[in-house]
């Protein structure tokens, strides 16, 4: 008589990190801040805009040549890419099963909506959709010139910014998103630090503080940028 063998495999200690609503919101919150390290760098770049075009032009050309003569052209540039795309997978992913995980848990809706989310948990959904539509535009827009408006010049940022905030649409796109992104960053920064033990009762008003001047900071940076061509300041 044949002897029945047990098939049955224990998951991984990554899946079973990963399934677990702890594990997913440890995932949001390192490719969180993975992502604010590079908003932050991406915006004191953009800033460079107001020293004039050869300085930021510089700029784009020395993003490209990182690390030479150990990485080739372009290596670090695509390794920080790599890295981005992968904080933004695993960040939208996570948020996607926990939201998905918190509907099944709560199958009655609220009487009062109110009385389940505040205005800063409502606008992280909407925020992180409007983040993710404006991503694959800003990339069509200024790194690919897919649908940039007029002739796109590859390394000539300068222009580049000028000619998509000539246009109404290209301010409008931008700004919301920008907006859109102070909300997030002033929420996420909180719950993140929450999530990796950092936050305390004691801590909770400094790390709002904090959360709260970085999204005012990030917002003024980026927006700084649209209005400076719409002034005239930069042309």
């Amino acid at each position: 008589m044949a002897l029945a063998t047990r098939t049955d495999r224990r998951p991984s200690l990554a899946r079973t990190v990963w399934d677990s609503t702890v594990g997913k919101k440890t995932v949001m919150a390192v490719s969180g801040f993975v992502m604010l390290l590079y908003l932050v760098a991406h915006m004191i770049g953009n800033l460079k805009i107001f020293f004039g075009p050869e300085e930021i032009n510089h700029y784009a050309h020395w993003l490209r040549t990182v690390g030479e003569p150990f990485m080739h052209y372009e290596w670090t540039l695509w390794l920080i890419r790599v890295v981005l795309v992968v904080a933004v997978v695993a960040h939208a992913t996570s948020a996607y099963q926990l939201s998905r995980r918190d509907i099944r848990a709560r199958p009655t809706k609220y009487a009062n909506r109110k009385a389940g989310r505040s205005f800063a948990t409502r606008t992280m959904r909407w925020g992180g959709v409007i983040l993710g539509l404006f991503i694959v535009w800003h990339i069509l827009d200024l790194t690919t010139g897919t649908v940039h408006p007029g002739g796109y010049e590859h390394l000539h940022p300068y222009q580049n910014i000028i000619d998509t905030f000539s246009t109404w649409y290209g301010n409008v796109v931008y700004i919301v998103a920008v907006v859109a992104l102070g909300f997030h960053v002033r929420h996420g920064l909180w719950s993140a630090a929450q999530t990796l033990g950092v936050g305390s009762r004691s801590r909770d008003r400094a790390l709002k503080t904090v959360a709260n001047v970085l999204a005012l900071l990030l917002t003024a940076g980026f927006v700084a940028v649209p209005v400076g061509v719409m002034t005239g300041v930069v042309s």
